[in-house]
């Protein structure tokens, strides 16, 4: 078979029967899971590292260190994802898929280096190499769906694309957390990515099913424009505002996903007083949320991009958004950290739990649903709207706006935190879950203003 490859056309109509979907799904999934187990890794060691400095200083504790990591994280995608989106209509995308798998592998041999040195700086090193890969794996990863099944089929399969992903997300951040506290120090944390190499190898090997593609723009040439957002797609967002339109919401998507993960693993540790363990366990019920909340985006979808699954995903974020704040309140935290140490070892991590626990895990869901729904139709607009010849692109100039607003979350959460420890220290008791009212206001303002029409893909596009 050549790098050509088939046209869409030659596909088979299930695409269930189609190996080059799993090995797509595969691929993703277990690239997803050693990213998120990682991060979430050096997040906790972050959640350490503010509670030693504050235990010597006296002072009260300020989690300045995770909005570094998060800016860490986000800084390629905003460097590189132009470049990225160029590669992926240069050259073929099912190549860069397999290429940037087996970079994979050599990121997660430098996490085992970074765990090993026990310093923070090496594994922010690590997080940036890690966060560079999936740049340049994300435009092919998503372009690629458009040239290998039909179009009426873009929303199921983005749909179990999502689904896989925050699968994977689920078992990351809950396996971070408890290989955490069952293999603790440098050895443990070593052993784990002597685990992710492992991962990352199948993973690889699962890319190499993806069945090849043609090159969607051979004579495409590198400007510096590349860097960000080249010409050609310049004048399609300027002429087509309802890019523009999904762009921003799909940044905003980013951004709120930017500030609720540290934020709810502060609640967990501040508010709560959990363990790491269970921390994991919260973040896992978002995750559970976002799998179910994007099968059923998708099926709902059938064959059109149904807009108003994103206004309705808002607004439920505008309920969930406050209850995660009044579950702060709710009990003092001493007594869900007394359940936590209760049950530590028992075996019982997921059923013993206090009762703020228990809400908190519950509206995690429900907000996990409602991010599904928001997070499905804009993916597919984006993989329909653009011209081929500029699918690849236009996913990285996505990558590029949506990574600004996880940088700009990751500013946003250190400004919070900021402003909570010094009216902390003098005497104003405010909770870190606080900053999920401010959440629901910027949702609730979107979901009023964002109206766009629906789209059905069985229409040729224009």
């Amino acid at each position: 078979m050549t790098e050509d490859g088939p046209s869409t056309s030659q596909v088979s109509s299930s695409f269930f029967r189609d190996r080059s979907f799993w090995g797509l799904t595969v691929s993703q999934l277990l690239g997803a899971f050693n990213d998120n187990m990682f991060k979430q890794l050096v997040l906790l060691l972050c959640l350490e590292k503010a509670h030693e400095i504050a235990q010597a200083t006296g002072g009260p504790v300020s989690d300045r260190y995770q909005p570094i990591a998060m800016a860490v994280f986000a800084i390629p995608w905003i460097l590189f994802s132009g470049v990225s989106g160029f590669l992926a209509d240069r050259l073929s995308k099912r190549r860069i898929v397999v290429l940037c798998k087996s970079m994979e592998i050599v990121v997660m041999g430098c996490g085992l280096l970074a765990f090993l040195s026990g310093q923070l700086w090496g594994l922010f090193v690590v997080l940036f190499l890690m966060s560079t890969q999936s740049t340049v794996f994300g435009p092919a990863k998503f372009g690629i769906l458009p040239e290998q099944f039909r179009s009426e089929d873009l929303p199921r399969i983005n749909g179990i694309f999502q689904m896989t992903t925050f699968l994977a997300i689920i078992f990351g951040f809950a396996s971070a957390g408890i290989l955490k506290e069952t293999l603790p120090g440098q050895e443990g944390l070593a052993l784990v990515s002597v685990v992710s190499i492992v991962i990352a190898v199948v993973g690889t090997g699962a890319a190499c099913l993806v069945r090849p593609t043609p090159v969607a723009q051979p004579d495409l040439k590198l400007t510096w424009q590349a860097v960000g957002i080249d010409g050609q797609n310049w004048k399609l967002i300027q002429d087509n505002r309802f890019l523009l339109g999904v762009l921003l919401v799909s940044s905003l998507f980013w951004f709120v996903g930017g500030v609720v993960q540290p934020s709810v693993n502060s609640f967990g540790e501040y508010d709560l007083k959990l363990s790491s363990d269970r921390i994991g366990i919260l973040q896992a019920c978002m995750g559970v949320g976002i799998a179910f909340g994007c099968v059923m985006s998708g099926r709902l979808s059938k064959n059109r991009i149904r807009f108003g699954l994103v206004r309705a995903g808002m607004l439920g974020m505008v309920v969930g958004f406050p209850a995660m704040t009044a579950i702060s309140y709710f009990q003092p935290g001493v007594a869900a950290g007394q359940v936590a140490a209760e049950v530590a070892g028992s075996g019982n991590l997921l059923l013993d739990a206090s009762t703020a626990e228990w809400l908190a895990r519950g509206c995690l869901i429900w907000l996990g649903g409602c991010a599904g729904f928001f997070a499905v139709p804009l993916q597919v607009a984006l993989q329909s709207v653009p011209p081929e010849s500029q699918k690849g692109r236009m996913i990285g100039t996505m990558n590029l706006v949506n990574w600004f607003g996880i940088l700009l979350s990751a500013v946003f959460y250190f400004a919070f935190e900021f402003v909570r420890s010094k009216l902390n220290a003098h005497g104003f008791e405010l909770n870190s879950a606080t900053v999920f009212t401010s959440l629901a206001i910027i949702a609730a303002v979107v979901a009023m203003i964002y109206r766009p029409d629906d789209i059905d893909l069985s229409e040729p596009a224009k």
